[in-house]
């Protein structure tokens, strides 16, 4: 099951359908992320000069900042043909055989959550991506041979959150590597105006910048927080999306004015009321929040390290003081700069 499908088998039709709709086409339609663009944009024209296909590409970085959207991008730049596939799919070596031997000649095929890859596909992949073939292993014992079989050549793009987890062969045989952060509140903002614009939703800059703002730098939770807010305009005022108004919908959907949710604050809470402070494990904050592990590890945890409101350490999970200042709650001890006395 190919990532976007398993993406559409938890979502309504008509919200998947909104997702693909605001997806770039080509790499002048995509906003931010400059410097990949621009890496991207000089690696696809020498390769298509020179007829190759791409070098394999790595993307990496938190949930909802556009690898799948790239890959896709990348193989329309390219003329290729995508096809979609993700870690967890690919359970035994023939798995990823059946998908290899089908691919024509430069097509992409785009893994996602490619460090989740069993060794015995992974090790299935390496002779795949650096010399374009594949190799079978028939009969068994003294009778064993071994049958080489030539692929068309392709490029592979994989995309994972967890870069740390790839193991080196694997990351060695990728020619492009990139890393994708944040976004910034101009950039979102520019997203929202251009999502609005496909939607057909009138919205103020006010109002685009607002929804930026707490989107979390991430240009996923700024389409959906966009569609919540067109609901919110449509049925409660006229339609048109104001700064007030689109601040009136967030305070409604739970979004407080830095992009914090109630899982977010929930967390923050914990560690600074259960555990006074910190430091806490992150195993210790799933089993007490009832949530997954890589729940909190992906998706809660990299945009409130990147804030500044949680910090990690060998020890554990610590909360600072600019997180207990936002949620209006004493400083724990633990929490407080060495030396301070207060």
């Amino acid at each position: 099951m190919t990532r976007e499908r398993f993406v559409a088998a938890q979502l309504p039709p008509e919200e998947a359908g909104f997702l693909r709709s605001l997806r770039p086409r080509s790499l002048d339609e995509c906003v931010g992320q400059a410097k990949v663009r621009e890496g991207l944009r000089i690696a696809i024209q020498a390769a298509r000069e020179r007829g190759e296909p791409l070098d394999h590409i790595l993307l990496h970085g938190p949930p909802g900042l556009g690898k799948t959207t790239l890959a896709n991008v990348v193989a329309a730049e390219m003329g290729a043909n995508l096809v979609q596939t993700s870690g967890p799919a690919l359970e035994r070596g023939g798995d990823l055989m059946g998908i290899l031997t089908n691919l024509n000649q430069g097509d992409v095929l785009f893994v996602d959550e490619i460090h989740r890859l069993s060794r015995a596909v992974e090790e299935f992949l390496y002779p795949a991506m650096e010399d374009f073939c594949v190799h079978f292993v028939l009969d068994r014992g003294v009778h064993a041979r071994t049958l080489r079989y030539t692929l068309k050549p392709f490029t592979l793009i994989g995309a994972t959150t967890r870069a740390g987890l790839l193991t080196s062969p694997l990351r060695e045989r990728f020619g492009i590597f990139y890393h994708l952060d944040f976004y910034s509140e101009e950039e979102l903002a520019q997203l929202v105006v251009r999502s609005a614009r496909i939607l057909g939703v009138a919205i103020t800059e006010d109002g685009a910048r607002e929804i930026a703002r707490r989107s979390r730098g991430t240009p996923r939770v700024a389409n959906r927080l966009l569609r919540r807010v067109r609901d919110f305009a449509q049925v409660r005022h006229d339609g048109r999306v104001t700064e007030a108004v689109a601040r009136e919908a967030l305070e409604f959907e739970g979004v407080d004015s830095v992009g914090l949710d109630s899982l977010d604050r929930e967390l923050l809470r914990v560690v600074a009321e259960v555990y006074g402070g910190g430091p806490v494990g992150v195993e210790a904050l799933a089993a007490t929040l009832n949530e997954e592990v890589d729940t909190l590890v992906e998706v809660v945890e990299p945009y409130l390290l990147k804030i500044g409101f949680l910090t990690r350490t060998p020890a554990g999970r610590r909360i600072t003081p600019a997180a207990c200042a936002h949620l209006g709650i004493p400083i724990p001890r633990n929490a407080r700069p060495q030396g301070s006395l207060f």
